[in-house]
């Protein structure tokens, strides 16, 4: 199985030379009391070799689902629908199961969990586990994954020596969350994902970890995935920002780019809700409504309409579709704003 994919290792599958990874229709439903509702429709992207994107949204908007879709990883009631998931020098991964699945996680393309705790043995030390990883992708020297991890341990301020040898309770929830970054990087994958990284640090020490995980991106030129609510951690960390709101792609654009000129109506809603240093906090103004329950998701039309301050009559009944700007490095899908500007 090893030597399979190393024959496909040199591979593009078509994709174009600074795509990664590229979606194509991507929908993920969920069987509940009988029903399949969707959480992600028709999602198309493609993700940068050597970037960091980011996805970004509400909880529910469907960011955790791309994620876990991304890895062939969604699990029952939820299932793939349609669409897919290819990457450079592996394939197609929604087809793929079993043992070639297993091999490619971890290995080829690494998640780092919001509660990184869940991922872990609690029977078990730090350091036999990283021992186990190495041991179930056949490296030849498991020893060194040791000596990798505790390098990442200490440039994430941790004491290697005390986190290899703890079990995962010993750990408080910041250190336990740097370990489970840990455990994404230490087999050196060409693509990382990242759910809600830094989700239990404090604002220095989820500085500190951002600088890092970004300064190891550019040594490896890591193609990074990295999935959150907090703009002020896309505007620090991402190259490239994909706006999520309801299963749909509304807008997609370079991290510059997009917080300097917001096309979406959420888009701008999620950057005037942004805290400010300076000035008055009456500034800051928060997101009126809440995100549509799977169930509640409209089937046609804008699915931000209900909340949208720029609702007009084709809201209700036709999806828009997307525009592009900047030589078509921006793309956005609002029927108003498209209005606006013809």
């Amino acid at each position: 199985m090893s030597a399979k994919l190393t024959d496909r290792s040199q591979q593009d599958f078509g994709l174009s030379p600074e795509v990664a990874c590229q979606v194509r229709d991507l929908n993920v439903t969920y069987r509940v009391d009988g029903r399949e509702l969707s959480a992600l429709r028709e999602v198309s992207l493609d993700i940068r070799q050597g970037q960091i994107t980011a996805v970004i949204g509400e909880s529910g908007s469907g960011k955790s689902t791309l994620a876990l879709a991304l890895m062939n990883a969604v699990s029952s009631p939820g299932r793939i629908a349609s669409g897919s998931v290819t990457y450079r020098g592996l394939g197609e991964v929604t087809r793929m199961r079993g043992e070639e699945l297993r091999r490619v996680r971890g290995k080829a393309i690494s998640m780092v969990f919001q509660a990184s705790q869940n991922s872990m043995n609690p029977l078990t030390r730090i350091g036999a586990q990283l021992l186990d990883l190495a041991r179930s992708h056949d490296l030849p020297n498991p020893r060194a994954v040791l000596r990798e991890a505790g390098d990442l341990a200490s440039r994430m301020s941790l004491d290697a020596d005390r986190v290899l040898t703890s079990y995962q309770h010993q750990l408080s929830g910041g250190m336990r969350q740097r370990v489970g970054i840990i455990f994404g990087l230490v087999l050196k994958p060409k693509i990382l994902l990242m759910d809600e990284p830094t989700t239990a640090l404090d604002v220095l020490s989820q500085s500190s970890v951002l600088e890092i995980v970004r300064s190891i991106q550019r040594e490896r030129q890591l193609t990074t995935v990295l999935i959150t609510h907090d703009m002020g951690v896309v505007a620090e960390l991402a190259d490239r920002v994909v706006v999520l709101y309801a299963g749909r792609v509304v807008e997609e654009a370079s991290t510059a780019e997009l917080l300097r000129h917001p096309r979406h109506p959420y888009t701008r809603a999620l950057i005037q809700a942004i805290p400010r240093l300076t000035g008055d906090l009456g500034d800051a103004k928060a997101l009126e409504g809440q995100p549509p329950s799977l169930a509640s998701v409209p089937n046609q039309g804008c699915v931000f309409r209900e909340r949208c301050p720029y609702r007009m009559d084709v809201c209700d009944t036709i999806l828009p579709s997307f525009r592009f700007d900047g030589d078509g490095e921006h793309r956005f899908a609002c029927h108003y704003e498209e209005a606006r500007r013809d």
